[in-house]
């Protein structure tokens, strides 16, 4: 009885607690939740009888917001407080021992932002996928600690302390069951390779073992099979026995080659036809009776999907259906094609144009809201955006709306294309360079270059004006206004030139753009004081004026303007003076380039470039010496100085003097590699040759060779190159070092 008498006076005693009114509701504490979003959160609300076990339920439901260390509460008569402690903000994220100012790494791997609330787990992960990635590279046995500091503002610096671990290096690598092929062919394919002697020198294999490509290496060897008709053939992932004492490894592949197949017919398959199979079959480069290639498959499936895309099927679908004979070892390649439905452009949205216009990036494009979708439009839209050479960056990306429409997304990363200079620097033929100016190639975001510019060398002084709208009225016409004065010095003198020049362009198609301009300079030598004016054939240091007018024709498809990785360049001009001035000539130059990337075949950013330049000028009246062509450095044979290599005369002193030659050709072949892509910097190594002469072009015969650095630096474009003369004769001026700003590489 005295028990029964105890617990009723217990439950009596505490029903206030357990079901009392609750008037007043407050917060203290409270940062990372507005208090209507925490009274949304309770399922009472003020004025309510409320339960411990409902405010059991509401600690609870704070807490897991995740922005609390303690949540409690008081319950003083009606009124119900709940008090917070919050969570420390995290305001600095440092690694310490590895990649330590690779923003993109903490973005990608340590994914912790500043202003993260301090959470040991989310700290705790993001240490687990940085010895993740060290072990990608090939590292074992990393070390990561975690080191926590409180700043006098009460949020913390969290600084992973990261100690590398150990490089694998692959001492052996075999292959079991290889009989038609040669083994030694899948180094080309694979990124893991067996170490050679004297591994770090460039071309040789470092035998480093990369984690992140082992897992697809077996898949490139089987690639590899299948461009060469093994459809039959297995490759088994890589069996790897690590030495941990040593941090070495031994691997080998376990290989069932079969036999080649040769194609037996080729087919085609449209769901519904769209285009004809004759213009279909014409894109297809495989061949009956020939061993299959996934490559060549790859490629013709490619060609095929852009045709139909091209006619607005934005959606289609090539997928490949290989029906193997195993009997004979024949295929029959079978096009599947799903061309899905017409789509057109519903909207075109341009973002990340901080400065440029949008309607200067819309009128780069050749699709717009409202037009039916083609491929070849899109990349050519792509293409055109680099040509500009305003940006670091462009996608266009491809948003679904339905069956029938898309969004496009053009998104642009602004790159400099200014600068206010002041200051100097050094050429290896110009010596000491003192230059002020300021000049954009899109000034204010319009698309327009202005240029103001004074410069002063030991070999050039010159002052210039410009100004060149390439899209006047946003049309297809551009505009161009130049003044300008320099004095250049040559070998043996130097010529002063006051002008003014005034053109007018025209883009005919995507790829094809003409010009036409005139100008007019007055000329005037100051002799080098060796120069003996009475032994000395005046005719070739005779002040003159020159007034002319110039055509020109360019083809251009590259992606970029400065630095292109596809397409070629072809232009084409004549000048032609004579009217109302001295100089009386028609001079041709012809330029070419072709770009391509190797990172495909490579499995790196390698650019490979091929540049020829062809110069002739004609005597139709009066040629000055200054108007002929001079060979050497940048742009022309690399190894020599500046305009040093032209056809010579004797003059009745003896002393030999250079002249300029009526006909040069000269050509480059460069291979563009990264150096430090953080940086943007490459390394570019090259071959130079060309001819000079005036009679005859091979009058005049000189190479050269090196290498440079390629920097897109703070302030534009540098090339530093480093080169080795080919052929030197006597008398020529070999120069080891070059540099040049704003050039297109």
């Amino acid at each position: 009885m005295k028990l029964f008498i105890t617990l009723f006076l217990a439950l009596l005693f505490s029903l206030p607690l357990f079901a009392q009114k609750i008037k007043h509701i407050n917060y203290v504490g409270l940062v990372h939740i507005s208090k209507p979003v925490a009274l949304r959160m309770l399922d009472f609300e003020a004025g309510d009888d409320v339960s411990k076990e409902m405010i059991d339920r509401a600690i609870k439901t704070y807490f897991k917001q995740g922005y609390f260390n303690d949540v409690w509460v008081e319950l003083n008569d009606t009124t119900l407080t709940f008090y917070f402690k919050e969570k420390a903000i995290i305001s600095k994220v440092e690694l310490k021992g590895w990649k330590e100012n690779d923003e993109d790494i903490k973005k990608s791997v340590v994914r912790i932002k500043k202003g993260t609330l301090y959470d040991e787990k989310v700290l705790e992960d993001a240490k687990k996928r940085i010895i993740e990635a060290i072990s990608q590279e090939g590292k074992i046995d990393s070390v990561v600690e975690i080191q926590t500091d409180y700043l006098k503002n009460g949020s913390i610096k969290v600084t992973f302390v990261v100690n590398e671990g150990e490089e694998i290096i692959i001492k052996k690598l075999q292959y079991s069951g290889v009989y038609g092929l040669d083994s030694d062919d899948f180094n080309s394919v694979i990124a893991n390779k067996q170490h050679q002697f004297m591994g770090w020198f460039y071309g040789r294999n470092d035998g480093k073992m990369s984690l992140r490509d082992l897992e697809y290496d077996n898949l490139r060897i089987r690639d590899y099979y299948m461009q060469h008709g093994y459809l039959d053939a297995k490759v088994a992932a890589p069996f790897v026995r690590v030495n941990f004492n040593h941090y070495t490894a031994d691997m080998s592949y376990q290989i069932k080659e079969g036999k080649p197949y040769k194609i037996s017919k080729i087919s085609l398959s449209q769901s519904k036809k769209v285009i004809d199979e004759a213009i279909l079959r014409k894109q297809i480069k495989l061949k009956k009776g020939e061993l299959f290639n996934i490559k060549t498959f790859r490629s013709d499936a490619e060609h095929i999907k852009t045709i139909i895309a091209d006619k607005s099927y934005a959606f289609v679908q090539v997928v490949p259906d290989l029906k193997k004979n195993k009997k004979d070892h024949t295929v029959e390649v079978v096009f599947r094609i799903t061309p899905g439905e017409k789509v057109r452009i519903r909207d075109v949205v341009i973002s990340g144009n901080t400065r440029t216009l949008d309607r200067i990036i819309r009128r780069e494009l050749y699709l717009g809201p409202g037009d039916m979708y083609s491929l070849t439009d899109l990349r050519d839209s792509r293409n055109a955006l680099g040509r500009l050479g305003f940006f670091d960056g462009t996608t266009i990306e491809e948003k679904r709306v339905n069956n029938h429409a898309m969004d496009l997304v053009v998104k642009v990363k602004e790159a400099p294309t200014g600068n206010i200079q002041l200051g100097g620097g050094y050429g290896s033929y110009g010596g000491i360079l003192l230059s002020i100016g300021v000049n954009d190639r899109n000034v204010w975001g319009s698309g327009i270059n202005v240029g103001v510019k004074a410069e002063k060398s030991q070999t050039n002084e010159s002052y210039s004006f410009n100004i060149a709208n390439p899209r006047l009225n946003d049309s297809d016409f551009s505009g161009n206004f130049s003044i300008y004065h320099s004095a250049y010095d040559y070998d043996d003198y130097s010529v002063l030139t006051d002008g003014i020049s005034i053109g007018v362009g025209h883009r005919f198609s995507r790829f094809i753009s003409g010009y036409i301009g005139y100008g007019f300079s007055g000329n005037s030598y100051i002799f080098d004081s060796t120069i003996d004016l009475t032994t000395t054939d005046t005719f070739y240091f005779e002040d003159y004026t020159k007034s002319g007018v110039t055509v020109s024709a360019k083809w251009d498809n590259t992606d970029d303007f400065y630095l292109p990785r596809q397409g070629f360049e072809l232009s084409q001009s004549f000048e032609k003076t004579g009217i109302g001035a001295t100089a009386n000539f028609l001079k041709s130059r012809t330029n070419f380039g072709k770009y391509a990337g190797l990172e495909s075949l490579l499995g790196f950013d390698a650019i490979f470039r091929y540049k020829a330049r062809l110069n002739v000028i004609v005597d139709t009246g009066y040629i000055p010496l200054a108007e002929k062509f001079y060979m050497g450095g940048i742009g022309s044979v690399r190894g020599y100085e500046s305009n040093s290599l032209s056809p010579t005369i004797v003059d009745d002193g003896g002393t030999i003097r250079r002249v300029g030659g009526e006909k040069t050709f000269s050509n480059s072949l460069e291979l563009s590699m990264p150096l430090i892509p953080k940086a943007k910097m490459r390394l570019v190594t090259f071959a130079d040759w060309g001819f000079i002469g005036d009679s005859s072009i091979s009058e005049i015969s000189r190479g050269g060779y090196g290498a440079g650095i390629e920097w897109f630096s703070p302030v534009g474009p540098i090339q530093l190159m480093f080169a080795k003369p080919l052929n030197e004769q006597v008398g020529d001026k070999p120069s080891s070092f070059e540099f040049t700003m704003g050039q297109r590489f």
